[in-house]
């Protein structure tokens, strides 16, 4: 009988221990437009919080947008989440603008805080589409406008609002969303967040899950390197400059073929802006413009334009560099500072540094045999004419042969080089002539 006691009160000790255990819940921050960084983050925090007993997954989301692909990705991973994902539009001031839209709705549960935004989800640009037609307009409006309705219907929110955000690119404060039944709760701060959600049952991909949240301590995770790595490159200014890098990298290698480093940097930088500008709406009129401008500034060295060419250059990289990334999103343009930056440099390594080297390539070598040539030199034995003696210059001893008789400690003046013998003549009869 009190063996029986003591198993039941352990186990009345170990039920009630796992009752008020405190759980914990997995947050992770997207606060910049969406893209393959994005969608690797989002991927790896879900899987964190799967394999480390997580209750959920908080996106505490804040962006303008970004890239179709990488959005479908993300929700792929929400969909197939075994957690659930909440996604909180968070801090005031915050917005889930175009993509943010389809990642805010895709969630088990929305929450968004006093003060924010959501809307304008019309795929203009999203997808890195350069073909502005309207069959493609359609093509790309319908296809987004299907999806935003298959994700509302999934979870249970407004497919109205949801398509009218895509094709009419309507936007909804916080209250108006929570009215129209786009998002479950509005809340101030993360522990209200936790209370409010305490107790929801929510359907995973392994089922249904009922949150305990209400003590839950919020663990953050952040990107590992190669995430922020993925970031970096995704920057339309970074995809400029390892684009402008290779252009650069590749011509000095061009230039003097064998100085290896400009080509190996060059050849990298072009790889990876490639990776970059891959998943932006490349206009390549825009390349074409800054290739030309390069050209110009390469010109202008070796022919006098008084200036004309340098202007023409700096016109012609500052058009392209506008133009090269063809898209409505400014989180997608490239600054115009890194724009006016990359153009000033340009024209003034060209026009400088590249002359510098031009003239360093026409002026008289200065090492070799051409070296010798109209160098002083002192006999160091006497030279009959036509014979074969020995003269002493720049520190060192050399055969010299003569026209004229001359004696040990004259000076003379070498005239050229055949087959290690130098050709020279007294320095005084040099000056006569």
């Amino acid at each position: 009988m009190n063996r029986f006691l003591t198993i039941l009160l352990i186990l009345c000790f170990f039920a009630v221990t796992a009752v008020y255990a405190k759980s914990k819940v997995l947050q992770i921050r997207v606060e910049s437009a969406i893209g393959p960084a994005t969608a690797s983050y989002i991927k790896s925090g879900i899987e964190y919080a799967e394999n480390n007993d997580f209750q959920a997954l908080i996106v505490r989301l804040n962006t303008p947008g970004g890239l179709l692909d990488a959005t479908r990705d993300i929700i792929q991973s929400f969909f197939n989440s075994k957690v659930p994902v909440i996604v909180y539009v968070a801090p005031g001031g915050s917005r889930a603008g175009s993509a943010g839209v389809f990642i805010t709705l895709a969630a088990n549960i929305a929450v968004m805080a006093p003060g924010t935004n959501i809307g304008a989800a019309h795929p203009v640009g999203l997808g890195g589409e350069s073909d502005s037609s309207k069959v493609m307009y359609d093509k790309v409006t319908n296809d987004a406008s299907a999806f935003i309705r298959s994700i509302a219907l999934k979870r249970h929110r407004n497919v109205a609002w949801a398509e009218r955000a895509v094709r009419e690119s309507i936007s909804a404060s916080e209250t108006e969303a929570l009215k129209d039944s786009v998002i479950n709760f509005i809340c101030p701060n993360t522990d209200s967040l936790l209370r409010a959600i305490n107790g929801i049952v929510v359907e995973t991909s392994s089922g249904t899950i009922t949150l305990n949240t209400a003590n839950a301590e919020v663990v953050e995770h952040g990107m590992n390197w190669k995430e922020e790595l993925l970031s970096i490159l995704t920057n339309p200014n970074i995809a400029y400059l390892l684009l402008l890098l290779g252009i650069y990298g590749i011509f000095f290698e061009l230039y003097n073929p064998g100085s290896i480093f400009p080509g190996v940097a060059g050849g990298i930088s072009i790889v990876l802006a490639a990776y970059s500008l891959q998943m932006l709406p490349i206009n390549y009129a825009g390349v074409a413009l800054i290739l030309l401008g390069i050209v110009m500034f390469i010109v202008e060295v070796k022919v006098t334009s008084y200036g004309i060419l340098t202007i023409g250059g700096i016109v012609s990289f500052l058009l392209g560099s506008i133009m090269l990334i063809d898209s409505p999103f400014e989180f997608m343009r490239i600054s115009m500072s890194v724009i006016i930056t990359a153009a000033v440099v340009s024209a003034i390594f060209f026009i400088f540094i590249v002359s510098l080297g031009i003239k360093a390539q026409s002026r008289k070598r200065a090492t070799g045999k051409e070296a010798l040539v109209g160098e002083k030199a002192i006999a160091i034995e006497d030279i009959p004419v036509n014979s074969v003696g020995r003269v002493k210059v720049m520190g060192e001893s050399w055969k010299a042969i003569s026209e004229e008789k001359i004696n040990a400690g004259e000076e003379v003046i070498v005239l050229g080089v055949d087959k290690m013998v130098l050709k020279v003549r007294k320095k005084q009869l040099m000056n006569l002539n």
